[in-house]
């Protein structure tokens, strides 16, 4: 790759400066690596790229609509500063045309990552439209932008792969940035729930889970301005989104190996403490979960809602065992100090409360009714699009706006399974045992009850919350009968019509772990098919892909990862 001297010294200058500045921000100097890295902005595309990045972390981090706002601008910005040092004729322009396709050569060293970084930037601001809408919708309508980034990445690729590629001076951060997007848009896309990814099939985009990982893993081992980018989306998809998005299976010892050396370079680091408290918490090491928790709130004063990520955490933690006391705790404070999602915060208040005994002290005299006849005025919207999480709790509240309302019957726990908290308290059996008794007595509460028109849906919830702890205590067929209750009263159901679809989903996890792969896909195809508009439903259906991924790999249905679709 040559270039003119002049360019390939500042380039090797923003990098180093940027590199640095990473390194402010992981050692929890959030505001100095902003402050570090704010002269150059407007003219290295390096330094605003990392700036951009720096907010972006935090909007991921926190889910603060401000921070999501800001992230958001920072990155047009930088990716006008980097269509500002591209080659007229892009990359991904140029190399389409098959009969006018350059070489290398013909590009700087300094082209060449404003190719990369530019692409870098569209994948980034795609990232953010996902905060703001969990259902894709934004993704999709960003379908160019999308687009553009997926065919220079996909150029790229090509052209590191080529053997006409020589090396260049800093060859190592243009490579790390090629595998950061190559393995982003392929880990994320063959995530997506398959009503969306024939969309974007439509237009040339698709991805491989496999070959997705082993770009990110190979981005990550090598030294260079991406290596801890690579990393921490290793991190986020092993402890975060193919646990919340997914069935609960995740690869708990690749995110160890990943996070160790991390960890022991930055051990006041709070955004590695907080993922091995995520780590714990997904082994099942709920009390070592909490301390690391604590030490990720210890760690930094600055960057206050980077506590209330840990808080959020916490209140789970204290929801799996059973103490609802210190759960609504940190429910109270997230709902006084961050405005991601009132409604929820509140709701979870509201759903601890009810969970409290008779004789309990309620704090600062709030009762549970009052608190969910607010819930569905503090409804939010980011972006035009109100949070999928907050539409559930507005529903479920809405029944108390009644002047004799009917309880809910164990709120808190059936927000749990949104979360997919069963997961966790599944590697404990002790855990398992006392929110089964907990279940137990609500269906024998529920029983008694007068009957009303609530009452079929009530005993579903319990019934499927039951199931799965059926499930993970190895009570098998007790588990299945459950969730078969659920279909078998599906036209009974009034309200909460999500559960049939992920009683389906539940009794196919079953199927697959028995080897009764046929009857999990046909139950997989009729919970993805017969069912729409329901509460969650982009969620169940992230599951659904999950699932369905697992049973076509089984042994029996010719198993194996699918190669195609690589970008």
């Amino acid at each position: 790759m040559p270039a003119s001297r002049p360019s390939m010294s500042n380039l090797n200058v923003a990098l180093d400066e940027c590199m640095a500045a990473l390194d402010l921000f992981l050692t929890n100097q959030f505001s100095e690596a902003l402050t570090y890295l704010q002269p150059k902005t407007k003219e290295s595309m390096y330094h605003s790229l990392t700036y951009a990045t720096i907010l972006e972390m935090q909007a991921m981090m926190t889910f603060d609509p401000q921070d999501i706002l800001n992230a958001c601008n920072m990155m047009k910005e930088a990716q006008i500063l980097c269509q500002k040092h591209r080659k007229k004729l892009s990359v991904a322009g140029s190399f389409s045309n098959l009969m006018h396709r350059p070489t290398l050569d013909q590009f700087t060293e300094e082209e060449i990552h404003a190719e990369v970084c530019y692409a870098e930037c569209l994948l980034q601001r795609a990232a953010l439209t996902f905060l703001q809408d969990e259902n894709m919708v934004s993704f999709i309508k960003g379908g160019i932008r999308v687009r553009n980034s997926y065919q220079t990445y996909k150029e790229l690729d090509s052209l590191v792969q080529s053997s006409s590629y020589s090396k260049g001076e800093n060859h190592s951060h243009f490579e790390g940035g090629v595998k950061l997007g190559v393995g982003a848009f392929n880990l994320t896309l063959s995530m997506l729930p398959a009503r969306i990814l024939r969309l974007l099939e439509f237009v040339g985009i698709s991805g491989n889970k496999d070959y997705g990982l082993l770009q990110l893993e190979e981005g990550a081992s090598v030294h260079s301005f991406r290596a801890v980018l690579c990393t921490m989306l290793l991190l986020c998809y092993h402890t975060f989104l193919s646990f919340v998005l997914g069935t609960g299976n995740v690869n708990i010892e690749e995110a160890e190996k990943l996070l160790q050396p991390y960890l022991k370079r930055y051990p006041k680091g709070a955004i590695f403490l907080f993922f091995a408290g995520r780590i714990e918490a997904i082994k099942g090491h709920i009390d070592t979960a909490i301390q690391r928790f604590e030490e990720c709130c210890e760690a930094q004063q600055h960057w206050k809602q980077f506590h209330h990520m840990c808080y959020w955490e916490l209140m789970w933690c204290f929801t799996y065992k059973c103490q609802w006391k210190m759960a609504y705790f940190y429910a109270d404070l997230l709902s006084k100090e961050n405005s991601w999602s009132k409604a929820t915060y509140i709701y979870m208040k509201a759903a601890y409360l009810s969970m409290f005994g008779e004789d309990d002290y309620k704090p600062f005299g709030d009762n549970e009714v009052e608190l969910f006849r607010a819930v569905p005025n503090l409804k939010l919207k980011i972006a035009g699009k109100s949070l999928p999480t907050e539409k559930f709790a507005i529903r479920k509240s809405r029944r108390y706006l009644n002047p004799n309302p009917t309880p809910l019957p164990v709120p808190a726990l059936e927000m749990m399974y949104i979360w997919n908290g069963y997961a966790v308290i599944g590697k404990q059996q002790e855990l398992t045992e006392g929110m089964l008794r907990i279940l137990l007595t609500a269906q024998e509460t529920l029983e008694k009850a007068p009957a009303n028109e609530f009452a079929v849906d009530d005993l579903c919830v319990v019934k499927l919350l039951q199931g799965l702890c059926l499930k993970h205590l190895g009570r098998v067929a007790e588990s299945e009968e459950n969730f078969r209750f659920i279909h078998a009263s599906e036209k009974k159901i009034k309200f909460d019509h999500y559960l049939i679809p992920n009683a389906l989903l539940e009794i196919s996890l079953l199927c697959l772990e028995q080897g009764r792969t046929e009857e999990a896909i046909k139950c997989l195809d009729m919970a993805k098919q017969n069912y729409k508009n329901y509460s969650m439903e982009s969620r169940t259906h992230f599951r659904i892909q999950a699932a369905m991924l697992q049973a076509k790999a089984a042994p029996e249905n010719g198993g194996g990862p699918e190669v195609s679709g690589v970008l």
